[in-house]
């Protein structure tokens, strides 16, 4: 039997561990640096940056979905889809859809205008389940990031250009 619930305090380890399955999946195992206390702070804190999904088949954890709200300046309020991860062994079974529904139903209960997420573009198997989904692919938009070192640089330029007005 599928189910799929809200994620609680005690599922931070397991967030965690598929969050780095999601990761070795994706050929970056090294990049998935978070840990089960920013985990927990993160999501279950005073201050929510996520909201997390476990899907389970027959009680055993199969996957997870983990969101969080954004806000669009064209259509208002919206949902964005960091991680959507069905462990192998229980791929081809629904559970997928299954979150990516609950998601859905989560997203207009809230009244959101949009669900927005990314997929690497090697995923083909990916591209075409959410094609399936009347999701669109957005061809001519690129995700920019800033991190590290860069992101320090960058607010401490902003912070000297301050200093200068």
């Amino acid at each position: 039997m599928t189910r799929i619930r809200l994620a609680t305090p005690a599922d931070v380890p397991l967030i965690r561990s598929l969050i780095h399955e999601l990761a070795t999946y994706e050929r970056e195992p090294r990049s998935a640096q978070i840990t089960e206390t920013q985990l927990l702070e993160d999501g279950f804190g005073p201050e929510r940056y996520y909201e997390c999904l476990i899907a389970e088949l027959d009680g055993t954890p199969a996957g997870f979905a983990l969101f969080f709200p954004v806000y669009s300046t064209w259509q208002g309020r919206s949902l964005y889809l960091e991680d959507l991860f069905e462990r192998p062994e229980f791929r081809g079974q629904g559970l997928g859809k299954a979150l990516l529904t609950r998601v859905a139903a989560i997203a207009v209960e809230r009244n959101c205008a949009r669900l927005d997420w990314n997929v690497l573009n090697w995923n083909q198997t990916a591209i075409d389940f959410y094609r399936r989904l009347d999701a669109t692919l957005l061809d001519d938009w690129h995700r920019m990031r800033v991190s590290g070192d860069a992101l320090a640089a960058l607010a401490a330029a902003g912070t000297a250009a301050e200093a200068k007005a």
